[in-house]
């Protein structure tokens, strides 16, 4: 990639992207941008590194030496200038040469040969599981059992300088010693349920690493343990001691099966085994109208919940203080191998890949990627290669040193929320000599990559920015494909490319998710002369009251976003006015501002209540108009954040509420005398829009007195009384009506 481009091309780029600008719908593109380690971490590596800077390089060859007839290969061994190869299926110890010709030299009655060590004089100590048994192979292929523990599983070996056999078992966990002349004998028993992993320190002492629970203990000759460590983790699942006398633990969530299951087509993350809706309630309570259940819409900026790490590896200095050096969320670490002063190497499971960390502060990268879902061991083969072993499928792999010719990366899927108009992706890239970085995308409509998505796309090699060709689509995914200086196409070996090594530093894809319509979800009528103050000011005003506010402040409403809902303060009576209040969203996370208009029930034409309102709540002075029934329609727009032509709005009507500002009529009718000393008196209430709800009478300077109609139940607009007062109290008796919605009038007897 040069440096500069003729400005011909810039502006033809430009165009492109002008031109699909122009035909979207919504305002604002989104830019997706990978630049980082954890960014690049989220997709798929093939003979690539992913250093801690975030820089995708080449990384080094995975050369393919044996591919098992077994699902797993668990352990790996290196003895008279040979590989052996634990596997598990069917439970066989394979032979592979320097040259990679490979040979069964022993077969077990038990589904897995768990653990594999080498005693240094040529005998090679192979673990069954379940069945528990350990034998001591010869390079002829000649197998004498050793020991048989009571315990079904044996899932680590290890030999001590002095060339004894340690032997941990599972269910019970327990560490055996073997004496070279075959005597067996109890070291420990952990108390725990399984011993997964074991290791000889400088001093001779007994390190393990026990499942369930999770703990690192060095026992001492004399069998005396002592913790090491005790981290938050199921299983220890590796255990490397380092020249300097630092041991690594790998540690990893999940527990071992209690049984040994039947062979499967793959592994457990963790462990070597296989394994509209309308509610009303009454006038004095609010209306609420809801626009129907919430659709689920993935958001564009997805992110996973986080949750407890699969794994993570502890460095424990000499001394007992230990520090975490990798914890990963996704990556199960299997096995550790030390590599170098301060640096080990990481076999994980899920994907397949392997890390390096080093340094003080640890710095990690991604070294390569195995074809595999699990990476289970490692060993120094003939020559002090690196090799390891894999499952799902079984293989055996040699690290070479030299950098691979071309590696390919595959993104993530990208997720724009609705079907999106792509502009333009360009990258920033480091390409010396005659290396090159190229990129291809592609795009569908279901989350997961298939057949019904497009091709991918012949290759863009600007840099600086190229339209991407895949169709309009939901989501996107990327690959990139960088080939070294040296490497001629189709060339089996490559030198060492050094300096002339591509880089991948940062891709930014570009595109306009379809606009989509806002939502009002919900409208809420409250109760006739309910208001809020607003939640800030010494004096707070009403919310939603001050009708000149057109920038948001004073509305009681939230900030523009995907969702908004109002936001109330204290709550006061103030007769005639009437609040709503209502929640609205956006699929797009536009600025929305809304539009209010009202009607008589069942009136054809709307009128214009308020407009461009910032908030989610709005108060009316309802004097302004007549008594009668009444709906509110509350409706949004997105024309804040969508060009003239492109803005789309959303409504929602409310449910009929009473408008009733007059208070009801009291009529007094005949007075005459009940009986000797009593006067009976009767009266009608009548209201032109609600029903009369409460009456009330006072006979001199008494208290005021509920009465009842003469129908016994105040639920009707006009309503017949008749009350019974002393003859000498009936000239100054007073009577007071209310009707539904809380308007008042009084009369006194002539």
């Amino acid at each position: 990639m040069t440096a500069s481009r003729p400005p011909l091309r810039l502006l033809a780029a430009a165009l492109a992207v002008a031109a699909a600008l122009a035909v979207a719908e919504a305002a604002a593109p989104v830019f997706w941008r990978v630049s980082t380690q954890a960014e690049f971490l989220a997709g798929e590596v093939e003979n690539l590194s992913v250093d801690p800077a975030g820089r995708l390089l080449l990384g080094p060859r995975n050369d393919l030496v044996h591919e098992a007839a077994d699902p797993f290969a668990w352990s790996l061994a290196a003895s008279g200038g040979a590989l052996w190869v634990g596997t598990g299926g069917s439970g066989r110890v394979v032979r592979v040469g320097p040259g990679g010709a490979a040979e069964t030299v022993f077969e077990a009655a038990a589904t897995a040969v768990q653990a594999l060590a080498a005693d240094g004089a040529g005998r090679v100590y192979a673990a069954t599981s379940p069945n528990g048994r350990v034998v001591s192979l010869t390079p002829d292929g000649s197998a004498t059992d050793v020991f048989t523990p009571s315990e079904p599983y044996v899932w680590a070996l290890a030999v001590a300088a002095d060339g004894t056999l340690l032997v941990g078992t599972g269910n019970p966990g327990r560490i055996y010693r073997v004496t070279p002349g075959g005597a067996a004998s109890l070291l420990y028993d952990t108390r725990a349920t399984h011993v997964l992993s074991l290791a000889v320190d400088r001093e001779g002492n007994v390190l393990a690493g026990t499942g369930s629970p999770g703990r690192v203990l060095r026992v001492d000759p004399q069998g005396k343990p002592f913790v090491l460590l005790a981290p938050d983790s199921d299983e220890i699942t590796a255990l490397r001691v380092a020249p300097d006398g630092a041991v690594y633990a790998a540690a990893a969530a999940g527990n071992r099966p209690a049984a040994a299951p039947a062979p499967a087509a793959t592994a457990p993350a963790a462990g070597r085994e296989p394994v509209p809706t309308v509610s009303v309630t009454t006038e004095v309570t609010a209306v609420v109208t809801t626009a129907g259940p919430t659709p689920v819409t993935a958001a564009a900026d997805a992110t996973p919940a986080a949750g407890a790490a699969a794994g993570a590896v502890y460095r424990i200095a000499p001394d007992g203080v230990w520090d975490v050096v990798w914890r990963s969320s996704e990556d199960t670490p299997y096995d550790i191998a030390v590599d170098g002063p301060g640096g080990v190497l990481i076999g994980t499971g899920g994907r397949g890949r392997l890390f390096r960390v080093s340094g003080s502060p640890p710095r990690t990268l991604l070294l390569t990627r195995a074809s595999v879902q699990q990476v289970t061991s490692f060993a120094s083969g003939p020559g002090g290669d690196l090799h390891y072993t894999t499952a799902n499928p079984a293989r055996l792999y040699r690290l070479s040193t030299e950098p691979a010719d071309e590696g390919r990366y595959v993104s993530e899927v990208r997720d724009a929320g609705t079907v999106a108009t792509w502009g333009a992706i360009r990258w920033r890239a480091r390409t010396p000599g005659q290396s090159s970085v190229r990129l291809f995308t592609r795009s569908g409509n279901t989350p997961t990559p298939g057949e019904t998505w497009s091709e991918w796309s012949e290759a863009y090699t600007d840099g600086d920015g190229t339209p991407i060709a895949s169709p309009k689509a939901r989501y996107l995914q990327w690959r990139a494909s960088l080939r070294g200086a040296a490497a001629p196409a189709g060339a089996a070996d490559a030198p060492s490319r050094g300096a002339a090594a591509p880089a991948l530093l940062s891709v930014t894809a570009a595109y306009l998710p379809r606009n989509l319509r806002p939502e009002v979800t919900v409208v809420t009528v409250h109760p006739p002369g309910e208001a809020f103050q607003e939640t800030f000011g010494s004096d707070p005003p009403l919310a939603g009251f001050d009708r000149g506010a057109r920038d948001g402040e004073g509305q009681g409403g939230a900030a523009a976003g995907n969702a908004q809902s109002p936001t109330l303060g204290r709550r006061v009576f103030r007769k005639g006015l009437r609040t709503f209040t209502w929640t609205a969203r956006d699929g797009n996370q536009d600025r929305l501002r809304f539009d209010l208009g009202y009607r008589p029930e069942d009136a054809p034409d709307w009128q214009v209540l308020a407009e461009d309102v910032a908030g989610t709540i709005f108060t009316w002075d309802t004097t302004s108009v007549p008594d009668g029934t009444y709906e509110v329609r509350v409706e949004a727009t997105d024309a804040l954040s969508n060009p003239p032509g492109a803005a789309l709005a959303g409504a929602l009507v409310s449910m009929p509420f009473d408008i009733d500002n007059t208070p009801p009529d009291i009529a007094l009718g005949a007075v005459r005398e009940a009986e000797p000393g009593a006067t009976l008196v009767t009266f009608t209430v009548r209201d032109t829009h609600s029903p009369v709800q409460r009456v009330e009478y006072a006979a001199g300077p008494g208290r005021w007195q509920v009465v009842h109609p003469v129908d016994g139940v105040p639920d009707s607009r006009e309503e017949r009384f008749e009350v019974t007062v002393p003859a000498d109290l009936a000239a100054g008796l007073t009577v007071r009506a209310t009707d539904g919605m809380g308007n008042a009038t009084t009369v006194a007897a002539p």
